[in-house]
């Protein structure tokens, strides 16, 4: 059963043009540090899942490409790294705290930003929109990735 995922990134640290970049257009996604968000990663994901790659924190936040979870989970490394942002002294190297899966970049897409995604009445109830949803993961109902690609489709040619 396809499942997918709306993964945010802020730009300034990957953005959909840098996952295209990437060796086999391939990135960890790195730096998830909510329990909820991790427990998506590493309960629910599964390799071959799409994902509604999301800039956040800029100027113009949105769907800004499609791409795929490329790996099983792992140790995030960040949180073993003293130089990172990402960081944590209390993750045990022996039971790591935090996780990340790899994210393929499949296609860069128009920028779908949120006042489009909230005057669409069939994404009313996407996660992303909740009022308070601060998550950096969150699923994707088969009817709201349907009707975003279509939203892509739309202006795509």
């Amino acid at each position: 059963m396809a499942r997918y995922w709306l993964m945010k990134s802020e730009p300034s640290e990957c953005s959909i043009d840098d996952a295209m970049a990437a060796p086999r257009r391939t990135v960890p996604w790195t730096g998830v540090r909510n329990y909820q968000a991790r427990n998506f990663m590493r309960d629910d994901m599964q390799v071959g899942d799409g994902v509604l790659f999301y800039h956040s924190s800029c100027p113009q936040p949105g769907i800004a490409g499609i791409a795929k979870v490329a790996s099983g989970v792992r140790p995030d490394p960040t949180q073993f790294d003293a130089q990172s942002d990402y960081y944590d002294p209390q993750s045990d190297p022996a039971a790591p705290r935090w996780l990340l899966v790899d994210v393929q970049a499949q296609r860069k897409t128009r920028l779908l930003g949120l006042p489009e995604l909230r005057a669409d009445p069939a994404l009313a109830d996407l996660v992303l929109l909740r009022r308070g949803n601060r998550l950096s993961i969150t699923p994707v109902d088969e009817a709201h990735w349907n009707r975003i690609q279509q939203l892509l489709a739309q202006h795509d040619g």
